[in-house]
């Protein structure tokens, strides 16, 4: 921070400016030739304008207006100021609005999206999103589970399978459905026409050991012997499934691609378990703003055929 009395004699900061508050009134006089008309422009009053042109005239030791009648006009000196102080702002009015522009199309927000429902489902739509909003910069980041807004995440899509802080803003997504899938060619050794067959292979996965169980029981259906293979993340036992090793338990928005596409069949459809996808926020989401753009347009995408293959 500089200090007058740390100027060297004859440098620019040795000749201090005025006030902003002075300057931005004679400028609006100035302009337009009535205090009256200037205070109402700045929001101020009458005598706050006279004093704040007075304190600057004092200041110089000219005068800047003629006080003639009610009425002012600008002399000489006031004139030349005039131009000098009106394109000063004009040059900072200019600089502001170009960083404002800059600062919308530099901001990136930070979208953290379960590992599999990224892979499967946000990823594969996300150029839609990029083409129909091209000034929104979105850096998606996978993660699940607990999280906190502190480490650089603005926005998070999460399934409501674990507890999150009551400050946190949740804006509800869509439903989840599960049914099991498998590849067509399968179906019909290991489906029944109402349930899967006993003999067919079970995929399992340890970030949700429950699938199965919670399946069956949204369902209507007793629930199964829960051998097979499991593997690490819910991403791979759906590979598996693709793979042809056996019947894993999907989540229709990180299936319905595939079920669309015929690589995977799902011979029993999708069962509401009753959990939900919610976009959290640290804050309200502020209408017409880029959080509000991402969530009305997560919410376009729900869509799609749910019935069985």
């Amino acid at each position: 921070m500089f200090s007058d009395d740390n100027c060297e004699s004859g440098s620019p900061l040795s000749a201090r400016l005025p006030s902003l508050l002075a300057l931005r009134s004679f400028e609006a006089a100035a302009r337009l030739e009535n205090f009256s008309r200037a205070a109402a422009e700045l929001h101020l009053t009458h005598g706050a304008v006279s004093r704040a042109v007075r304190l600057l005239e004092d200041e110089l030791g000219i005068a800047l207006f003629e006080r003639r009648s009610r009425r002012v006009f600008l002399t000489e000196s006031g004139r030349k100021l005039a131009r000098a102080v009106g394109e000063g702002f004009s040059v900072m009015q200019l600089a502001l609005a170009e960083l404002r522009a800059n600062a919308r199309q530099t901001q990136r927000l930070v979208l953290s999206c379960e590992p599999t429902l990224l892979m499967r489902w946000l990823i594969p739509r996300w150029p839609a999103f990029q083409t129909q909003y091209p000034g929104v910069d979105v850096h998606l980041a996978a993660g699940g589970g607990p999280f906190s807004f502190t480490s650089g995440i603005d926005l998070a899509i999460r399934r409501d399978d674990f507890p999150w802080p009551d400050n946190y803003h949740a804006e509800a997504l869509f439903g989840e459905k599960v049914g099991p899938v498998c590849r067509p060619e399968k179906v019909s050794g290991w489906f029944s026409s109402t349930d899967i067959a006993s003999n067919a292979p079970r995929l399992h996965t340890r970030t949700r050991p429950a699938a199965w169980q919670e399946w069956a029981t949204a369902a209507g259906l007793p629930t199964k012997d829960g051998s097979g293979q499991t593997f690490d993340h819910f991403y791979f036992s759906l590979q598996a499934a693709v793979a042809g090793l056996g019947v894993a338990m999907g989540s229709w928005y990180q299936v319905c691609d595939d079920v669309a596409s015929g690589v995977l069949a799902a011979p029993l459809g999708f069962t509401a378990d009753g959990s939900r996808y919610y976009l959290l926020s640290s804050h309200p989401i502020q209408p017409a703003s880029p959080h509000s753009v991402i969530l009305e347009w997560l919410r376009t995408q729900e869509g799609g055929e749910q019935r069985p293959a």
